[in-house]
């Protein structure tokens, strides 16, 4: 992997290395901070046979790894996780001792955003490592059964929204629990919300060097439009991937952007 902006650079070709490497270049800033990772084709397409893993490939898994290391919690939709297949997140062999040495778990909490209260069985029927937790983000209005269904296994629901989901209350729950180093993973419909209430901090964004054509959503997929200005921070490349890493706030402050 070699770094074309700011400064060209190449990156360490042992694995270990490369990992602490990546730990580096996208370390957290030490207040709040939320991130999207999503992947795109060259086309625009966010999945591929309505999974985002089809575009995927080796370098970009290993970038994912290091991003989940690195959070405290990941955030991602209902129907994501269950089109991905989600489970508990996993421990990274090289990044895991630095965690709990800072006196975090091994591995970051999954939170899963649904309104329906319908989790992927993945998540359910998975054991998660120790310390680690899956909640899920339901409104004040969801079905009460779904809710009891989910509690009685095992599962941590946290109201956020009347109605419908708020993201921007959930965020600021997640934030009093002392996840402040969120990672989104999707859907689109969830980028959408996090971009239309100016939520969002950085953008990392993998190009993969495949076409897809057809009707695939895109990266934001909202009933409404909302025009962000994004400031490219970074850019690495292997494999033939692209990994861009744009920042959403053009005078670079970042953080505290959660409203209160």
């Amino acid at each position: 992997m070699q770094r074309l902006l700011p400064i060209p650079e190449t990156g360490p070709a042992d694995s270990v290395a490369l990992d602490h490497w990546l730990a580096r270049e996208y370390a957290y800033p030490t207040h709040s901070w939320v991130r999207a990772n999503m992947v795109t084709s060259l086309d625009g397409a966010s999945a591929w046979k309505s999974r985002s893993a089809g575009l995927s490939g080796r370098a970009d898994q290993a970038l994912l790894a290091v991003l989940r290391a690195l959070a405290d919690v990941i955030v991602v939709g209902a129907e994501t996780a269950r089109r991905e297949g989600y489970g508990p997140a996993d421990a990274h062999p090289n990044l895991t001792a630095a965690r709990l040495a800072a006196g975090r778990f091994a591995t970051p909490t999954i939170a899963v955003i649904s309104q329906r209260l319908e989790v992927a069985d993945s998540l359910l029927n998975r054991q998660a490592p120790p310390g680690s937790e899956t909640l899920v983000i339901t409104s004040r209005g969801a079905p009460a059964a779904g809710r009891q269904a989910l509690e009685e296994r095992g599962l941590e629901v946290i109201e956020a929204g009347e109605d419908e989901v708020d993201v921007r209350q959930a965020l600021r729950i997640l934030g009093a629990r002392g996840m402040t180093a969120v990672l989104s993973e999707g859907g689109p419909r969830v980028l959408a919300q996090l971009q239309g209430y100016g939520l969002l901090d950085e953008l990392c964004l993998s190009i993969a060097p495949r076409m897809v054509a057809g009707d695939a959503p895109r990266i934001v997929n909202g009933a409404g439009e909302a025009l962000t200005e994004l400031r490219l921070t970074s850019l690495l490349e292997a494999d033939g991937f692209l990994f861009a890493r744009y920042g959403c706030h053009l005078d670079s402050s970042g953080g505290g952007l959660i409203p209160d």
